[in-house]
């Protein structure tokens, strides 16, 4: 195994950081270890920057993939690392797409321990954001801010909180749809476009339940849900993975995808994004190297 960089952070409370020194201790009985406790970008730029031929082992959740990431992103380091992850967040959704065991870090450090690389995609947006799981637009976006004071109180729940009462104030946006340059049929006001790599977000909801991330495609999933108890009942059906199946969502694989309309707030990989009137996301394949533990924990787990 490559000498590890294991990234945590510097603000975790006192049981994660038990847990972060047991998979540290485990790790370290088969390879040199550097732990950097981590606060910000800036903090992580400097313990990236000699992070070529390593492995870098993220301890957290999708937000903390998320940053270490965009960090090796913009230190053009991404062909000479490979990443693995610890999960350690609230969501954990892109652990559940790759097979990683959830709320047992020590056991994820086994299943790193017994990972082997693979290449997957990375999806960019029109600005040059990388993002590792999945943007949505729309209701999902508003679901994530809705969700926030529910959150640290409910866990994954509150997400679920946050998707009804999105559901019941927002009207959806009117939009024109481009799949490799295929405009998609409009029915009126969509509720959400949804493009990524990974099937999870809200802690487990299966957004693009067949996503693949390392099949060189995005998963892209159109609703156009209107009446308020018809969004009610989406919003649920997605908790289940159910919403490909209704009659007013479009459910379609692309490398290249526009959204232009009117101004919606994007969700990327669970960072809000201003209000704007387009967006634009294209499909990079096999640039991110991740160990993959070769017996995958099930997503319910």
């Amino acid at each position: 195994m490559r000498p590890v960089i294991a990234i945590a952070n510097a603000q975790a409370g006192s049981s994660e950081t038990e847990a972060v020194e047991e998979v540290v201790a485990r790790l370290r009985e088969r390879t040199d270890v550097r732990l950097a406790h981590t606060e910000g970008e800036d903090d992580l730029r400097e313990a990236l920057a000699e992070a070529s031929g390593r492995l870098v082992v993220v301890l957290g959740g999708d937000g903390s993939l998320h940053a270490v990431v965009k960090v090796l992103d913009d230190l053009g380091l991404l062909p000479d690392v490979q990443v693995a992850l610890v999960p350690m967040g609230t969501g954990n959704d892109f652990a559940r797409t790759i097979g990683m065991r959830r709320d047992h870090p020590l056991e994820a450090a086994e299943q790193v321990l017994d990972s082997e690389p693979c290449t997957l995609d990375l999806v960019r947006d029109d600005r040059g954001r990388v993002v590792v799981n999945a943007v949505h637009v729309g209701i999902g976006a508003e679901a994530a801010v809705e969700a926030k004071p529910y959150k640290a109180r409910l866990g994954p729940v509150g997400y679920a909180v946050g998707a009804v009462i999105s559901g019941v104030k927002h009207k959806g946006f009117r939009a024109k749809v481009t799949v490799d340059g295929r405009q998609i049929r409009r029915r009126g006001r969509m509720i959400q476009v949804a493009v990524g790599n990974g099937r999870y977000i809200g802690g487990g909801a299966p957004l693009l339940p067949e996503a693949d991330p390392g099949d060189g495609l995005l998963d892209v999933s159109v609703s156009w849900s209107n009446p308020r108890l018809r969004r009610v009942a989406y919003a649920w059906r997605l908790r289940k993975g159910r919403h490909p199946y209704r009659d007013d969502v479009e459910y379609l694989r692309g490398r290249e995808v526009t959204v232009v309309g009117e101004e919606t707030r994007g969700n990327l990989d669970g960072e809000i994004d201003d209000a704007r009137s387009s967006h634009a996301w294209h499909v990079e394949p096999g640039v991110l190297t991740m160990l993959l533990p070769r017996s995958p924990a099930p997503a319910h787990d």
